[in-house]
C-alpha cells in the first residue's frame, strides 16, 4: 500500500486538541472529539490513509498511562496522579477507532527524550510522582529544556517500558518517533555529559579498552542502543507493529548545515543497514532548488541510499510552508523515484492550505 499520511500534533495544540477544547469536563470531552472526528474526516477526504498521532510528546500521555501522567496540553492542569479522570475517556483508544473506521492506519507518535519545551511551566511537568522528580538523576538540562539523558541504560529501559505498554495495549499500526534525538545545538553551547563520557573511558580503562569512542561516536552508540532496544521491544511484544522514525532531513553533512549524525547523534543509515527500524520520513521541507537543502538533491539521496533495503522510505513533506504549485512539482519528483509513500506536516495546514493530493495516484509510482 502506498502510505499517503498526515502528522497530528499535540504538542502546544499544534493540530488537537484546540485551546478552546483543553480540559477534562464533559464539555471538553465532547468538543475534543467532535474536533477529532472533523480533523479526521477531512484528512480521509484529502486521500490520506494513514494518521500519525502524537500521543507522548513531553514525556507525558494522550492515553491511559501507569507510567506517566495525562499531557497538560488535553487537560490543562497537572494531573494529581496517572489516573483517568473520572468520566473522561481514553484518546488514544478513541483515535485508533475512529481511524480504523475510516480504513486508516494509526501510527503512534511518541518523543523519546523531551521533558518539557520552553513555553511550558515548570509545574506542568516538575511535579511529585512523575519520574522527573523521583529519578532526578536520569536527566539533564540544555537550554531551557530538561531530556532523559541518553547515556544512561536507565533511560533505554524506560522508554522501552513506555513503548511496550503502548504496543501491548492499543490495536495500533506502528510506533514512530521524530528527529528530536540529542537536542538541537544551541549556538556553541556545548552538551551538559562530559561527566557521563569521562565515566565512559574510565570504564574503557577498567578494562584494557585501549581504543575508546571519541565523544561524538558515543553519543551515537547511546542513541543506537535505544533504538535497537526498541525495535526488539516491539518485535518481541507484537510482531505485526512496525516500527518508524522520522529525521531530520540531512543525514550528514561537511559542516554547512546540521545533520542527523553530525548534530543530533542519530545515524538513521545504521538503524536502515541492521534491520531496526521498518520505515524512514526524512522531514524534506525545503523547496526545489534551494541553496543550502534542494528537495529534489535530498530525495534523490535518500531514494537511493534506502533502495537496497527492505526498510520503506516515506517522505516528509510540509504543506505548512509551500504552494500548491510547488507541492505538485515535488510530488512529480518523487514519482519518479522508488519509495513508498507521502506524509504531510501537519494535517492542520494541510487542510487550511487546501493542498490537493490530486493528478498523482499509487499507479503513478513505478517500484
Amino acid at each position: 500500500m502506498f502510505i499517503w499520511g498526515a502528522w497530528i500534533a499535540s504538542v502546544a495544540n499544534i493540530d488537537w486538541p484546540s485551546k478552546d477544547a483543553v480540559g477534562t469536563d464533559s464539555a471538553a470531552v465532547a468538543l475534543q472529539q467532535a474536533e477529532m472526528i472533523t480533523l479526521l474526516d477531512s484528512l480521509q477526504a484529502r486521500g490520506i490513509n494513514t494518521v500519525i498521532f502524537q500521543v507522548r510528546p513531553t514525556a507525558d500521555a494522550l492515553y491511559y498511562s501507569e507510567l506517566e501522567p495525562l499531557s497538560t496540553w488535553l487537560t490543562g492542569k497537572p494531573a494529581s496522579d496517572n489516573a483517568l479522570p473520572a468520566n473522561f475517556y481514553d484518546p488514544l483508544e478513541f483515535v485508533i477507532e475512529q481511524c480504523h473506521a475510516r480504513a486508516m492506519e494509526l501510527h503512534a507518535w511518541i518523543n523519546p527524550y523531551r521533558i518539557n519545551i520552553p513555553i511550558m511551566e515548570e509545574e506542568t511537568y516538575n511535579r511529585p510522582g512523575t519520574v522527573f522528580t523521583t529519578h532526578p538523576e536520569w536527566f539533564w538540562k540544555y537550554g531551557k529544556q530538561w531530556y532523559f539523558n541518553p547515556a544512561l541504560p536507565e533511560t533505554r529501559e524506560w522508554l522501552c517500558m513506555v513503548v511496550e505498554d503502548i504496543v501491548c495495549r492499543y490495536d495500533i499500526d506502528a510506533i514512530h518517533m521524530d528527529d528530536y534525538f540529542y537536542p538541537y545545538p544551541i549556538g556553541k553551547k556545548p552538551l551538559p555529559d562530559l561527566k557521563d563520557y569521562r565515566d565512559y573511558l574510565a570504564y574503557c580503562e577498567s578494562i584494557g579498552e585501549t581504543d575508546p569512542l571519541s565523544i561524538e561516536d558515543w553519543r551515537r552508540d547511546n542513541v543506537n542502543q535505544a533504538i535497537e532496544a526498541l525495535s526488539h521491544t516491539i518485535r518481541e511484544t507484537k510482531p505485526q507493529v512496525l516500527f518508524g522514525i522520522s529525521p531530520f532531513g540531512i543525514y550528514r553533512s561537511d559542516g554547512r548545515t546540521l545533520s542527523n549524525y553530525n548534530d543530533l547523534y542519530a545515524d538513521v543509515l545504521q538503524w536502515v543497514h541492521e534491520g531496526w527500524i521498518d520505515y524512514v520520513v526524512p522531514q524534506l521541507y525545503w523547496e526545489i532548488g534551494n541553496k543550502v537543502a534542494p528537495y529534489d538533491t535530498l530525495v534523490t539521496w535518500w531514494a537511493q541510499e534506502l533502495e537496497p533495503y527492505s526498510c520503506r522510505l516515506y517522505i516528509g513533506m510540509a504543506p505548512y510552508k509551500h504552494s500548491q504549485q510547488e507541492m505538485d512539482a515535488q510530488r512529480t519528483r518523487n514519482a519518479a523515484l522508488p519509495i513508498d509513500g507521502e506524509i504531510m506536516y501537519s494535517a492542520k495546514p494541510f487542510i487550511n492550505n487546501n493542498i490537493q493530493l490530486t493528478n498523482l495516484n499509487s499507479q503513478d509510482y513505478d517500484y
